[in-house]
């Protein structure tokens, strides 16, 4: 699972809500590295995702910045923390994300992480 998630290849297979597109991934997963993925929704233009890496603990804890290139004036830069746990059916996945500006922002991520952890299931099955 940690693969999945920092190698590019594997990544735009499943990155983003459903109906999306990942056009290009590009990451540099290292501490103070730096992450750029482009998306493309099903009805609308394209847009970037970026973020610096602030923690690689390879198999255990991934700990990363999370701001799109042109922010809704509601956004903010976020802290999204991936932390992965040995379980009797593989891999247990835990997910932070935050803080956030206001409550819609909040929704709106919950919702498009839910779909994008869905797709990540999808693709180790």
């Amino acid at each position: 699972m940690f693969a999945a998630c920092v190698e590019p290849a594997q990544l735009g297979e499943w990155w983003g809500p459903m109906g999306f597109t990942t056009l290009s991934v590009e990451l540099d997963v290292r501490e103070g590295g730096w992450y750029r993925i482009t998306m493309q929704p099903p009805d609308g233009e394209a847009f970037h995702l970026r973020g610096q890496y602030l923690e690689v603990d390879p198999q255990q804890r991934l700990v990363y910045t999370f701001e799109y290139e042109q922010p809704d004036p509601d956004d903010q830069q976020t802290l999204v923390t991936l932390s992965f746990f040995d379980h009797p059916d593989g891999t247990r996945l835990d997910f932070e994300q935050g803080s956030f500006a206001t409550q819609a922002r909040r929704q709106l991520h919950a919702t498009g992480w839910s779909e994008t952890l869905d797709r990540l299931a999808e693709y180790l099955a």
